[in-house]
């Protein structure tokens, strides 16, 4: 039986801030689905490893072991971390490499053959998919992939309106896995599907607009939500719009997100707004550092690193970057917030003891341990960051 490898990049630059060095670009959400997934459900293989020296040491409940370079032996597929396929599923059959548009983002390796590193030799076969530039390109992941990603829930068993509820469009696009749902939400499906996993509440007074899709435990609190994509135990209220949260966020007050990225354990102080649209209408920049990031896009919002948080009454531009661990509060906020930073100028760094402390009492309130090997884990996260 084969085994699935991906790979990351080498050291992947400014444009995969304020993810890389943090967590592996393999577990970052690119629709509804990590991109983890969506490669094991393309190739219909489990990941053995991901190969990434830029988070060596990482560590998560559920995710996939990181090793460094080296060589590996086949059977296996070795497949590109930033590649999000879609659609059906790619047999290789006797090919050696997996193309999108003529470019490889995979490499088939048969058994007594051994991969060495990228290569474009040997017959392929094509796959579709989205390439992703850099981590504001998950929201446009969201935008594509995420239709046809709840579409595919429409003719499952469990789906239902629930009593007392407002749908506008067909009820067969309103998909409830074992949710609960009170009296008085609308379900909006004439743009898109709504899916909602097993243990999601949705209280009275929310209004969901699909393509929405809500993973296990996650809980919408009241609000316009539209267009977003949110992982595991997220708490989530107010204006939010083609959003994309990691899991175990939360935003659980009013104030508008739109078209911005949060990594796990994201906490927005209530009345924290993202701007997501230039005045002048035109491309968005992003300034990583003193690295300007042309992204090509009208809309974007804010890119928060994994553990950020912001204080009550945030105001954040068109485009900025919140790096791991930053606690943002007093003066206007950068568009670019270093990592560990206390405050919103990045003057002065968190400790370690002192960040490992918050993240534990953070996590205890979703019932997640900081165990030994997360604690590990973050340590070597924050000595990165701080060493950047």
């Amino acid at each position: 039986m084969s085994a699935l490898y991906l790979l990351e990049p080498d050291a992947p630059g400014p444009e995969w801030v304020p993810f890389a060095g943090v967590r592996p670009l393999a577990e970052l959400r690119a629709g509804a689905w990590l991109i983890r997934e969506r490669w094991e459900a393309a190739v219909a293989l489990d990941t053995v490893a991901v190969i990434g020296s830029h988070v060596e040491g990482f560590s998560e409940p559920g995710a996939a072991p990181v090793r460094g370079a080296g060589r590996i032996d086949g059977p296996a597929i070795v497949a590109l971390s930033a590649f999000a396929p879609s659609g059906a599923r790619v047999d290789p059959g006797a090919a050696r490499r997996i193309t999108h548009q003529g470019t490889t983002v995979a490499w088939v390796v048969p058994a007594g053959d051994s991969w060495q590193g990228p290569h474009d030799r040997g017959p392929a076969v094509d796959i579709e998919g989205l390439p992703l530039r850099g981590a504001y390109d998950l929201v446009t992941a969201l935008e594509v992939l995420l239709p046809a990603d709840c579409a595919d829930f429409v003719g499952s068993s469990m789906s239902g309106v629930p009593e007392g509820s407002l749908v506008l469009g067909d009820p067969g696009r309103v998909i409830t896995r074992g949710a609960t749902v009170e009296p008085g939400v609308v379900f909006d499906v004439r743009n898109g599907v709504i899916v909602l996993e097993r243990g999601v509440e949705v209280r009275h007074g929310a209004r969901l607009e699909g393509p929405v899709y809500a993973g296990a435990g996650t809980r919408i609190l009241g609000g316009f939500i539209r267009g977003c994509a949110f992982g595991p135990e997220c708490r989530v209220h107010g204006e939010i719009s083609t959003t994309v949260f990691l899991g175990y966020d939360n935003k659980s007050h009013d104030g508008f997100v739109g078209h911005s990225v949060l990594g796990p354990w994201v906490n927005l102080g209530a009345g924290t707004i993202t701007s997501n649209l230039k005045n002048t209408y035109g491309p968005v920049r992003l300034q990583a550092d003193d690295v300007r990031i042309e992204t090509g896009r009208l809309n974007l919002g804010t890119l928060f690193g994994d553990h950020a948080k912001t204080a009550i009454g945030t105001m954040l531009s068109t485009g900025t970057i919140i790096s791991a661990g930053a606690s943002v509060f007093g003066e206007p906020t950068p568009r670019y917030v270093p990592p560990f930073s206390w405050g919103s100028r990045g003057q002065e760094r968190q400790s370690q003891d002192d960040f490992l402390r918050v993240a534990e009492r953070v996590m205890q309130r979703r019932s997640v341990s900081l165990t030994p090997e997360l604690r590990t884990s973050l340590q070597r996260t924050h000595a990165r960051g701080t060493a950047a």
